[in-house]
């Protein structure tokens, strides 16, 4: 019997599986951390790929403007404002001309707790800081997207002198990857580009790990030529929000080579499909919702069998986290024409719902939660279950006592791929 432990809100769960049903873990590899995330960035900062160091870049007197991530994001951002900020002080850039915009495309405002997290206690008090926000009426248009997004951006970020974009490069299930022109569209742009942009994700090529025909990403990549970004900051985190290395540099280039060191950690292989895959997005704050969590079955789907199982194992303190995901799920069971309706005026977490809705098709998932079972089951349209153990035994007994059962423990950072898929598509693909 093998005893494997996966992350489960702020604590974990085991499960045992019979050594003869045993496939595998399939979990991120490890990259060596630098001694110092400090001088890390400091050198990522004045040795940038394809760019000038952000302090040429700028001339005294310029406005400068910086996005960052938002509050539910896991990038420790004030360690890469202040070696930006003290940059720009070398070229003569006071404090007063920079402005720090909080990228929450749709997400929640911060809060001034969560802003001053963001922009760290140094740096609080000097920077002017602002969330921005998809509904205001002042909105910059910049144009039209070749797949029909019309791009409307922050006022303050699209009149500033030089634009600055940091953020964490990490997989995403339908852009892609997170990061680079992702914190321009979505990060500051408004409601109806997003939702343009976000409903490219039911179209064909969008997924998690591409980018090569992503109409999804060539969206944003677009949105963000359009802001006339100057100059981008992301890091690389591994499972436990380490800096592992750091990009700076040119919006395209840096941003590659960043893709680049994502597909070496979390692109896994295995050598055949499983039967049954127990999968935990990793833990909190990967599993706070079901929405989020739902991340972990996308990254999955793709290596078990159809007819087979998924067992997600999230906590889910905030519940479902998406009233459209909620309202879709329990009203149409039809992912066809579920998907006919989302087209036809979409909303995010539509996108999710057809999702769920085919892949709950294709195989069983049960769900290790602190959500009702009542809602799990009749709405969700998933099975409930109180233990992880209890979860795989029932997929056992249902799908066979023979299956190949793989374990993912941190779903939302790994994505598994056959070893003549990762062939195919090659590295970024």
């Amino acid at each position: 019997m093998v005893e494997v432990w996966l992350p489960y809100g702020r604590t974990e769960v085991s499960v045992k599986v019979p050594d003869e049903n045993f496939l595998g873990v399939l979990e991120p590899r490890d990259e060596p951390l630098p001694e110092d995330a400090g001088p890390e960035i400091e050198h990522a900062l004045q040795d940038p790929v394809d760019s000038k160091p952000l302090s040429s870049i700028v001339s005294s007197g310029e406005k400068v403007a910086i996005v960052t991530d938002d509050a539910t994001r896991p990038v420790p951002t004030h360690l890469l404002l202040e070696p930006m900020i003290t940059e720009l002080t070398r070229a003569n850039i006071t404090p007063e001309d920079i402005t720090v915009i909080i990228g929450t495309g749709m997400h929640r405002a911060a809060g001034s707790e969560e802003m001053g997290r963001i922009v760290g206690a140094k740096l609080a008090d000097q920077l002017k800081s602002m969330n921005h926000d998809c509904r205001s009426n002042t909105l910059v248009r910049v144009g039209t997207t070749s797949h029909g997004t019309e791009v409307l951006l922050n006022e303050a970020f699209v009149k500033a002198d030089v634009r600055v974009l940091t953020g964490d490069i990490e997989l995403h299930h339908y852009a892609g990857y997170g990061g680079g022109r992702k914190s321009v569209l979505p990060g500051v742009s408004g409601e109806q580009t997003i939702l343009q942009n976000h409903a490219l994700s039911l179209c064909e090529g969008a997924g998690p790990g591409i980018m090569k025909g992503n109409p999804v990403s060539e969206d944003m990549t677009e949105a963000a030529e359009m802001a006339k970004v100057d100059f981008i900051t992301n890091v690389v985190l591994n499972r436990r929000g380490e800096i592992v290395k750091t990009y700076s540099g040119d919006l395209h280039k840096a941003f590659l080579r960043g893709t680049q060191l994502v597909d070496k950690m979390c692109k896994v292989t295995c050598e055949s499909k499983a039967d049954i895959a127990v999968v935990s997005p990793g833990g909190a704050p990967r599993d706070r919702d079901l929405y989020d969590s739902l991340r972990a079955i996308h990254h999955t789907l793709s290596i078990v069998n159809d007819g087979g199982a998924i067992i997600l194992i999230a906590e889910c303190p905030g519940g479902h986290g998406s009233q459209q995901l909620y309202d879709w799920m329990g009203k149409i069971d039809d992912p066809r024409k579920m998907e006919r309706e989302i087209r036809k005026k979409f909303a995010i977490g539509g996108n999710e719902a057809c999702f769920l809705a085919n892949a709950l098709e294709r195989v069983k998932i049960y769900l290790l939660s602190s959500i009702p079972d009542y809602y799990v089951s009749n709405v969700f349209k998933m099975r409930p279950s109180r233990t992880a153990n209890g979860a795989l035994q029932a997929a056992l007994r249902t799908v066979g006592k023979d299956s190949k059962i793989a374990i993912v423990p941190y779903g939302a950072t790994t994505l598994p791929m056959l070893v003549e898929d990762q062939k195919e598509k090659g590295a970024s693909g």
